[in-house]
């Protein structure tokens, strides 16, 4: 068994070893994505204002003259003394850009293009290896599939057939003599035991992002009830005979009904039938625990949603443990330890590839060596 898993764990990790370095290294840059973003870039900020924001159709018009054409995503509104952003996303054809307004007076400040810069080119390899979106989604989907397999059959391999060499197993026993093929042989399988666990969590995560299915189903083996995705209900069609613009009075409700909120991201209605989608935010730097709230474009009044993305103090606990995906992937759901954590752990699984190719390498150039040497020597006495 043990000589099959590990011919299994060899070509698979000769596979996907490549995929699974480049998706750890970058893995291990994102999490600290927003404290390096912080620390780089100068924040605006304003003196405190009695004024009122500027509304969301100004904003809205405002960003059309820089950006028009464009379609907005979303405007997100934090206090009085930091700038408001409105958020352009299309994907066809592709942009992903920001617009930066004075809170009170509506002046631009700055753009800023997503899809350039140190991080877009992060992200865009731990998602797509800086392949074509279509080829590299689906290369880096299947590696994580196989990377799964790999870690179960590590752990298998990994697992000494006598108890007395246990503990040998679970410590890196060097010493001055030990060579470095020997310590090669360690650092793959003591430091890939321990490390398997994290991988498992950044596996399964992982896959649920980005299988819908595999969404669904641990979902619903958590016993969820919901639609296990993302869905903005619709409601009545605007008729436009308001001289103001209900979405206008919107941001004064949010304030009243969420006080202690940490911003508000409002989602312009993609159609005059569907709702008018906004994302509490109740925390800085996590996502799971914001509450989604949808309202009708005329009358402002609430929308039911029949998806797990409803308010948070309303959600399950199948509903809030599912919701916690990203936040686990990237371990902000731990705060700084986490994302310390998560950072160390995936340099770990980047340095897996690279020890069990050496080991690898070893082998197979070593065997063949030592038969070229014996033909040599027979040759040499004939």
């Amino acid at each position: 068994m043990k000589k099959v898993l590990g011919k299994i764990h060899l070509i698979i990790g000769l596979a996907s070893g490549l995929v699974v370095f480049i998706v750890a290294i970058t893995g291990c840059l994102w999490a600290f994505k927003d404290e390096i973003k912080s620390f780089s870039q100068e924040e605006l900020r304003f003196d405190p204002s009695d004024k009122s924001f500027i509304s969301i159709s100004a904003a809205e018009e405002i960003a059309h003259n820089v950006f028009p054409g464009k379609l907005i995503h979303g405007i997100l509104y934090d206090d009085i003394t930091k700038p408001v952003e409105v958020i352009f996303y299309q994907p066809e054809p592709l942009f992903y850009s920001s617009i930066f307004l004075h809170p009170t007076e509506g002046n631009v400040l700055k753009t800023e293009d997503h899809l350039n810069g140190f991080f877009a080119f992060v992200l865009d390899g731990h998602i797509h290896l800086w392949l074509p979106e279509k080829i590299g989604t689906q290369i880096v989907k299947w590696s994580t599939v196989l990377f799964f397999i790999l870690v179960l059959s590590g752990i298998y391999l990994w697992w000494p057939r006598n108890k007395k060499n246990l503990r040998q197993r679970f410590k890196l026993d060097w010493k001055k003599t030990t060579k470095w093929k020997r310590k090669n042989f360690d650092l793959h399988s003591i430091l890939g035991f321990y490390i398997s666990v994290f991988a498992l969590v950044f596996i399964l995560t992982g896959l649920i992002m980005a299988f819908p299915i595999v969404n669904e189903a641990a979902y619903r083996v958590m016993g969820g009830d919901k639609k296990a995705t993302f869905l903005i209900p619709n409601a009545s069609k605007y008729n436009g005979a308001q001289e103001e613009k209900p979405i206008d009075q919107l941001l004064v409700k949010l304030q009243k009904e969420y006080p202690n909120a940490n911003d508000y991201e409002i989602h312009l209605p993609y159609t005059d039938s569907s709702s008018i989608y906004v994302e509490v935010s109740n925390q800085d730097g996590v996502f799971y625990n914001s509450d989604f709230v949808y309202f009708d474009q005329n009358t402002l009044e609430e929308v039911p949603s029949d998806t797990y993305y409803g308010k948070y103090d309303e959600a399950s606990v199948s509903d809030k443990i599912i919701r916690m995906n990203y936040d686990t992937h990237v371990g902000a759901i731990a705060g700084l330890p986490g994302k310390i954590i998560a950072f160390l752990a995936s340099l770990v699984v980047a340095s897996l590839p690279v020890t069990g190719s050496l080991l690898w390498y070893g082998r197979k150039f070593k065997k063949k060596k030592k038969r070229n040497k014996v033909q040599t020597k027979h040759v040499v006495e004939f």
